[in-house]
């Protein structure tokens, strides 16, 4: 039986299984705990993919600076572009 968490121990939850490497299930655990809590994930969230939830590391990405945006290419071919401010 699984007991009730807070939001507030949700997102302690979250940044805690973020501190360590978490695993593709673990993000993947994450991302739906986040969703059900209506938290929003923020500056946690460009550390991971969209498509496939692997975390961005310098083994599985690309990561290019062009013109004021910082470009991320993951293994599986999903571009992620963030504004740099």
């Amino acid at each position: 039986m699984e007991t009730k968490l807070s939001k507030q121990e949700t997102e302690k939850k979250i940044n805690e299984i973020f501190s360590n490497n978490p695993n593709l299930e673990e993000i993947k655990k994450t991302k739906k705990l986040a969703m059900s809590k209506n938290i929003k994930l923020g500056k946690l969230r460009k550390k991971f993919c969209k498509k496939c939830c692997s975390l961005f590391n310098s083994n599985n990405s690309k990561i290019r600076i062009k013109k004021g945006f910082k470009i991320i290419k993951c293994k599986c071919g999903y571009i992620s572009r963030y504004k740099i401010k």
